[in-house]
């Protein structure tokens, strides 16, 4: 069957996916073959752009968060892993600087915020912050027992009336800045008295609160530790472009890869298209991501990095967030990328491309 059209999607986060649709580069890899290129967010059917979550989009590529192609794999649904990334973003628990809490073990007894989407299929967000308090807690020796988790019901969805994009990451500047606003208001008001945060909006919520950094989870020394949403960042496929299309996988992947390297070569250029994609001025891209970021772009399939995505799936399974358990390994399709990399061998000088 032949093709017309391909769909992206991805995280507000840092990925050479994105700069590549930002240089149009995946555009122009496929307009040669009568191939349109379409971003989920600018179609104005929300079934539609709620494919970033399910993958129900066939023909799609997905870059960024594991938890919603973990839930979809979980489902059932038709989708494989062909790359992943390590994203070192921000990743803290916060508290006020008049709390008293200055380290993990002044949680004990303490009130820990956990927000609760009431409508969404994968809450990837209380997922993220209840792991990020767990890994910090064990760490020192705590675990639930120790702390109170407080809950907090949201009823807006991930996925509101977001404005329509071209080319943009699903979530807008609106929602990026709205992402932590029930923890945050509950630990002014003094019903929590602390939050978990991760992604670019946490440095400038810390620096608008004076908050307190009690656990720096993204520079942890045990890594493992870190091991969270973005912690691989998954890159998906729907499974039958793979079986039926491999050739037009590899040619994608092959942008992404040309992307990462060029994102080496030109960290200041990609640091503008970086901020402009999560939604941050540029000042505070390097505070939301550390100084690995650019050598943390390029996709793989590392066994770390497998064995950090098999840790998280079993997160989520233990927690409640999957219902069904599967094989890490029978995701993974390792082919596409291989291919692509032979791809990109043939380029001269795919960094200074442009």
């Amino acid at each position: 069957m032949s093709i017309d059209r391909l769909w992206y999607t991805r995280c507000p986060v840092p990925t050479a996916s994105g700069i590549a649709i930002h240089h149009g580069w995946i555009d122009a890899e496929f307009a040669p073959d009568g191939i349109t290129v379409s971003s989920l967010r600018a179609s104005p059917d929300r079934a539609l752009r709620e494919s970033h979550f399910d993958h129900r989009q066939v023909n799609s590529f997905r870059q960024g968060g594991n938890a919603p192609p973990i839930w979809s794999r979980s489902q059932g649904q038709d989708v494989v892993v062909v790359g992943l990334t390590w994203l070192p973003q921000y990743q803290s628990i916060l508290s006020l600087p008049d709390s008293g809490i200055a380290s993990v073990a002044d949680l004990k007894g303490r009130r820990l915020a956990l927000p609760r989407r009431v409508n969404e299929k994968i809450d990837f967000w209380r997922a993220s912050a209840l792991q990020g308090y767990l890994q910090a807690l064990a760490a020192e020796g705590l675990g639930a027992h120790d702390v109170t988790f407080v809950d907090l019901p949201v009823e807006a969805p991930y996925i509101g009336n977001v404005s329509a994009s071209a080319n943009g990451p699903l979530f807008d500047a609106r929602q990026a800045a709205a992402s932590a606003r029930a923890e945050t208001f509950a630990l002014i008001r003094g019903e929590v008295d602390a939050i978990y945060n991760y992604g670019a909006s946490g440095p400038s919520l810390q620096a608008c609160l004076g908050a307190h950094v009690v656990a720096d989870i993204n520079h942890h020394p045990d890594q493992k530790v870190a091991i969270n949403n973005g912690t691989p960042n998954v890159l998906t496929v729907s499974g039958a472009l793979v079986r039926e299309h491999p050739d037009l996988v590899a040619r994608y992947l092959a942008q992404v890869l040309r992307a990462a390297a060029w994102a080496r070569a030109h960290q200041q250029e990609a640091t503008r298209i970086i901020a402009a994609e999560v939604s941050v001025v540029e000042e505070w891209v390097p505070d939301a991501f550390d100084d690995a970021l650019f050598d943390n772009l390029e996709p793989s399939l590392r066994p770390d990095l497998v064995d950090a995505l098999r840790v998280r799936k079993d997160f989520l399974l233990a927690h409640g967030f999957i219902q069904r358990d599967f094989s890490i390994d029978d995701w993974i399709t390792p082919e596409p990328l291989a291919a692509a990399r032979r791809l990109l061998a043939q380029d001269v000088n795919p960094a200074k491309a442009a």
